[in-house]
């Protein structure tokens, strides 16, 4: 036999350096084939070694790895995505050290999610290496630096390592990731200031590093993130002026920069925020004024307190459902002390109540205050009203009193005519007293004025024409003189009954002597044609008997006694169905036009509802209660009708319905954008909270669900339906169960059980 030398014969060379070749290309091509089963069995046994998950779970080897809790694969079988909040899985995510985990085994990884996993130790350096796009580590036990390593993961779009214990300057490359959308470094011990690469994040939408160490200033380039909606610098150290780019950030609906010792003043370009909700700027060091405001007509929340603020506050931040001013220079504010102080000096409160430190002035009989301890109403509970003497002047020196009930007392002497200053005085109410002065006309000075009762006193004199512009007023029972105002003959004629000496405007006389016929006219056919009159009732259909009961129909706050029940009868032709435009479990919702172009809301109860007796006390005393809630983003009560045959409550009609509606319709749920959902839930917040705890007797709604939050055309929220309220007594606790209402799906979690 012949053997080839590959090194004297060519054609041995050439031959053996064909079957090495052809070695190789299958050797590789073999290779290639079972490698991503090595590389998905390398990355399970990286999974169960973590310790991560328990071992029935591991140890199951007919189920894949791609199927435990929380994994998601690629096509290959190569883990994609690990997250905790995916799947439901007894003792998994455990925590433990977060280095048992070897991510360089999971080179595909490009989600991250591990909240509140007990994890401790630092962040593996090992995530750099991965195409991450999603990093979640937040409320964790980690601690050390913040890897600057991280800052080449270019593909990151959201960063959230928020509540744990990172100390380490603010990472100088962060500006590289370019598609970073959502930053949350908040909570940790990160120090040093902000650098200008902030400003490279232009995708930026959410960017939450509040509760650090930062300190300096704050760049001008974050004005550069134009789609920033979310930013909270809070409770850090930060210096200097606030930004005026900040102004610029037109899409921003949420800014906390509280806590901090931001000086100078506040910049006139906030005033751009067009969309912002929410602004805190509490606890700084600002000076100077307030700016002008008043394009931010979404602003539902703000706080200023707490600074070197001075000047007057604009009218138009004095509706906004939150406000707190408190601690500040204001010259026509009033300071928690300087009530206090005019509290004790009324000397109408007893000496225990003033003296005794750990009772505040709000928890005095009577008083209610506002989130920042600004007395807004005083309302003595009838029963043990007592107070004696002039109205003490101290009074005036509650510049935020909206609500002055002093009925049932035995008050003599004037109104002080400093009244006049209380600019957002809504009510007053005096009847029931001794005051024998005249009628200030200052009074009609008070432009939020809209409820005045002055009844059954011993007030002379004039009525003045400044009081035209009020939706409620009362003097019956003094010794008023001379002509009632033309500009008041839209008032109900009982409110001027009981003055001797008080001439009749034109209207008046008019509406006098109509009233006197129509009970002459009556008065005589009874008498003399009764019996025909008997019999004509008898053959009266239902629509006429019920008609003829107008007078069981109540005017309510905003009405003057003109809305008759003949009004809402002919309005809805006897409540036909084609009125109504909704049904619940309590009545049916009807739109109801008035004569006047009025459009309200009209609730008329079931008939199974009003047929019963025992309804009749609770509808009384609900509806009472009802009239005395005053509150921007709760449903206005304008009047009821209670009669055994009939029950029907008269609202404030809401032109866009229900958020129950405005959701399930597709084009309106997209233009109920995040903003104004925000919007709603603020709203609806502060109208709970004036519930339970602005009320003289608070008040449980029982069923706030979406049906019963009421919208108008500028998407403001309204909390309507109250049906099953019920008001709470000293001893509610005990019996707060005792019978259960409410939408199911709503009810609350403790209600559930019962």
């Amino acid at each position: 036999m012949t053997h080839l030398n590959p090194v004297s014969n060519p054609v041995g060379l050439h031959v053996r350096r064909l079957m090495t070749a052809a070695t190789w290309i299958l050797t590789a091509l073999a290779l290639s084939h079972s490698y991503p089963a090595l590389a998905t069995r390398a990355e399970a046994d990286a999974l169960r070694r973590s310790g991560w998950w328990p071992h029935s779970v591991t140890s199951n080897t007919s189920v894949s790895h791609c199927e435990w809790p929380g994994i998601v694969c690629d096509d290959s079988g190569s883990v994609a995505s690990i997250d905790k909040l995916a799947g439901s899985c007894n003792g998994c995510w455990d925590g433990g050290n977060f280095s048992s985990m070897n991510f360089s085994l999971l080179p595909n990884l490009g989600f991250l999610r591990l909240p509140d996993n007990g994890l401790a130790g630092i962040i593996p350096r090992q995530l750099c290496e991965l195409p991450l796009w999603y990093l979640d580590l937040s409320g964790n036990n980690l601690n050390g630096e913040f890897p600057l390593c991280l800052q080449n993961l270019t593909m990151l779009e959201v960063l959230d390592i928020h509540n744990n214990e990172i100390a380490s300057p603010f990472p100088s490359r962060l500006g590289n990731l370019k598609k970073l959308g959502y930053l949350d470094l908040s909570f940790n011990l990160l120090r040093g200031p902000i650098l200008p690469e902030i400003g490279n994040l232009t995708n930026l939408k959410y960017l939450c590093i509040d509760e650090n160490q930062y300190g300096g200033s704050i760049p001008s380039e974050i004005g550069n993130l134009k789609g920033l909606i979310w930013l909270t610098l809070d409770s850090n150290s930060f210096t200097g002026p606030i930004p005026s780019e900040i102004g610029d950030l037109k899409n921003l609906t949420y800014l906390d920069l509280s806590n901090n010792n931001f000086s100078r003043e506040i910049p006139l370009q906030l005033g751009s925020l067009v969309m912002v909700s929410y602004l805190d700027l509490r606890d700084n060091s600002l000076q100077g004024s307030v700016p002008n405001l008043k394009k931010l007509s979404l602003l539902s929340h703000i706080d200023l307190s707490n600074n070197n603020l001075t000047g007057r506050i604009p009218d138009n931040l004095l509706d906004i459902g939150y406000r707190d001013f408190g601690g500040n220079e204001f010259l026509e504010y009033a300071t928690i002390e300087a009530d206090l102080d005019a509290l004790r000096g009324s000397g109408w409160w007893s000496s225990y109540d003033t003296s005794n430190s750990s009772k505040t002035h709000c928890t005095w009989l009577g008083i209610s205050c506002d989130n920042s301890g600004s007395v807004v109403k005083i309302d003595i509970p009838q029963g043990i009203r007592a107070l004696t003497g002039i109205i003490p002047l101290q009074i005036c020196a509650l510049l935020k009193l909206r609500h002055l009930n002093l009925s049932h007392n035995h008050l003599i002497g004037h109104l002080p005519l400093c009244l006049q200053n209380l600019a957002m005085l809504e009510v007053i109410d005096v009847h029931t007293n001794l005051l024998n002065s005249l009628i200030p006309p200052e009074l009609g000075n008070l432009k939020r004025l809209i409820y005045l009762d002055l009844s059954f006193n011993a007030l002379h004199g004039t009525i003045p024409s400044t009081l035209g512009h009020l939706d409620y007023v009362d003097l019956s029972y003094n010794r008023l003189t001379g002509k009632i105002p033309n500009n008041l003959a839209h008032v109900r004629y009982g409110a001027f009954k009981g003055n001797e000496g008080l001439e009749k405007a034109d209207g008046h006389e008019r509406m006098a002597r109509i009233i006197l016929m129509m009970v002459l006219i009556p008065l005589v056919a009874i008498l003399v044609l009764g019996p025909l009159i008997i019999l004509r009732r008898r053959t009266k259909s239902m629509r006429s008997e019920i008609a003829t009961k107008n007078g069981d129909f109540l005017s309510i706050w905003n009405y003057d006694g003109t809305m008759a029940y003949e009004d809402i009868i002919n309005a809805t032709e006897d409540f036909d169905i084609k009125y109504c435009i909704g049904t619940g479990g309590y009545g049916s919702v009807y739109r109801v036009q008035l004569p006047n172009g009025k459009i309200v809301a009209l609730k008329k109860l079931h008939r199974h509802e009003a047929e019963d007796p025992s309804f009749d006390k609770s509808f009384r005393n609900e509806v009472k209660h009802l009239t005395e809630v005053r509150h921007r983003s709760i449903i206005k009560l304008h009047g009821f009708c209670l009669h055994k045959r009939c029950m029907f409550l008269v609202y404030e009609y809401m032109e866009r319905g229900s958020l129950f509606c405005a959701l399930r319709n597709d084009v309106e749920a997209v233009e109920l954008d995040w903003s104004k959902r925000l919007n709603i839930v603020w709203d609806i917040a502060h109208a709970l909270s004036y519930l339970h705890h602005d009320c003289t007797q608070p008040i449980v709604h029982r069923d706030i669900s979406s049906n019963n939050i009421l919208l108008n055309n500028n998407m403001k929220a309204f909390l309507s339906d109250f049906g099953t309220a019920r008001l709470l007594e000293p001893n509610f606790s005990s019996n707060l169960t005792a019978d259960i209402a409410g939408t199911r799906g709503y009810i609350a979690p403790e209600l559930a059980y019962t």
